[in-house]
């Protein structure tokens, strides 16, 4: 499910404008995956950029990259700050972009209609100075869905290189471990007691990642249950 459009956004696919500014940029042959076609996303792109809604540029190998402009995310009703994305982050944004994509075309995503909640989002409303692993993603599935695992909410990470194991796993412990949102005080954030925040984590891997990801999983004890671990889709490499 595409988050909720906002009223009087009267642009032609303003889901795929939403999924823009949401995933910080995306590269045209992911926006072409979210529209129909090339010749579609090029059309919404200049029609974007007319609007002074999006920016287009060639940052990278591969195709153009496309982000949402400040006039652009106030037409979203989004309150993120407006910013081209930076070069360092375009192979990680183009990672979860694709995750994303590969999630949202599975049948139980469609049928189900989770709330993908981007890192974006939850940076949004993350307290100030507060020293904590933020997600790449969660995904919130209805308690009414028709899958095993309604009403779950899963932390999403995409892992392109090879953190030090040590870090890796701490990072895992307190994603599993943490009862709160983000954004509540530091006192709600783990509360012995309380049910866990993310029944599960999906971490998906490339190939220069997955060996530490998985040697990482194992040393998580009963913990290692509640963690995936899957390839990162085709074409999800900058």
């Amino acid at each position: 499910m595409r988050n909720p459009l906002p009223p009087g956004l009267a642009v032609r696919n303003p889901d795929a404008l939403i999924f823009a500014a949401e995933m910080y940029a995306l590269q045209f042959d992911q926006l072409a995956a979210l529209v129909g076609g090339d010749k579609t996303a090029r059309a919404a792109a200049a029609r974007w950029r007319a609007l002074g809604f999006a920016q287009t540029a060639r940052l990278s190998a591969g195709p153009d990259w496309l982000w949402v402009t400040r006039d652009g995310l106030t037409a979203c009703g989004l309150p993120y700050t407006a910013a081209q994305p930076g070069l360092s982050r375009l192979a990680h944004i183009r990672a979860v972009a694709a995750a994303r994509l590969a999630l949202e075309a599975t049948a139980a995503y469609r049928a189900a209609s989770p709330f993908w909640r981007c890192e974006r989002r939850i940076r949004a409303t993350h307290g100030v100075g507060l020293r904590q692993h933020l997600p790449d993603a969660e995904v919130q599935w209805p308690d009414e869905a028709q899958v095993p695992w309604a009403g779950e909410c899963w932390a999403v990470e995409a892992e392109l290189t090879a953190k030090p194991p040590g870090r890796t796993v701490a990072i895992m412990r307190e994603i599993l471990s943490r009862t709160g949102d983000y954004g509540c005080s530091s006192d709600e954030a783990m509360v012995p007691g309380r049910p866990p925040r993310h029944a599960r984590v999906l971490y998906v891997c490339s190939p220069a990642a997955l060996s530490t990801v998985l040697r990482a999983r194992a040393e998580l004890g009963p913990l290692a249950a509640r963690v995936e671990v899957r390839d990162l889709p085709p074409g999800a490499l900058l």
